[in-house]
């Protein structure tokens, strides 16, 4: 039976044996990205994560990967991103804040390191970002209402709602000058300093996701509250760059 690794680094070898068997010289890179990538993988709920970059010819036969995708999502490996070349650098104006967490918290496995050459163009990063944050906000309203103030529901928002933002504060603090940390409770610290927002309101919502910490439903609600000004607050400053 297939194993779940205790630790991401385990699977290196043999996840890159198999490709390789696979795609030959097809077969140009792979890096790890994610929790996995920056210490943070937590066994048996953290997915791992690649980047896959095959040839022109090689993006052509992804049908050869199905058993392998199977397989190795038995082992909490999520589905590789299989992208070439010519993708990465012709979508760098259309996903500036994926490939730039990408650059940011990866590691890189075997062939040639793409991520780490990449060159991310500040105005497309901060029109993202402003897309972003303003989409987040208005999703963020319009789930807080369908959660009629409950507490479960209230707690399941605030939780899913951390990923995204993760990845936009890593973009804000690359656009304000500030190198992003990769831990993601350094992240939102970093952010909050940075933009004065209220880091208990963060700290908060980070605890209630790890489950480390409950609140009453009247709390919560006023928590969920608060954060919703402070993602505001966050939409009016990038408006302003």
């Amino acid at each position: 039976m297939a194993k779940i690794p205790e630790s991401p680094l385990d699977i290196v070898g043999e996840f890159t044996s198999e490709l390789t068997q696979i795609y030959g010289k097809d077969l140009l890179s792979i890096a790890m990205y994610g929790s996995g990538a920056i210490g943070e993988y937590v066994y048996k709920k953290s997915d791992i994560n690649f980047l896959v970059v095959l040839t022109e010819h090689g993006i052509q036969d992804l049908a050869k990967s199905f058993d392998f995708v199977k397989n190795w999502k038995k082992r909490n490996v999520a589905v590789p991103l299989f992208v070439t070349e010519s993708y990465i650098q012709s979508s760098l104006d259309s996903f500036p804040i994926e490939f730039l967490s990408m650059k940011q918290q990866h590691k890189h496995i075997s062939g040639h390191d793409y991520l780490d050459e990449i060159e991310i163009d500040p105005k497309d990063l901060r029109l993202q970002c402003e897309a972003r944050i303003k989409g987040n906000l208005l999703h963020l309203r319009s789930e807080f209402l369908l959660t009629l103030g409950q507490k479960k529901n209230l707690e399941a928002l605030l939780g899913r709602t951390i990923p995204s933002f993760i990845s936009l504060f890593t973009a804000m603090l690359f656009l304000k000058g500030i190198e992003p940390p990769k831990n993601k409770h350094n992240i939102f610290a970093e952010t909050c300093k940075a933009f004065e927002l209220d880091r208990l309101i963060f700290e908060k919502i980070l605890a209630i996701r790890e489950k480390t910490l409950k609140l009453p439903e009247e709390k919560l609600l006023q928590l969920t509250e608060d954060y919703i000004q402070e993602i505001r607050k966050l939409a009016a400053i990038i408006d302003q760059w």
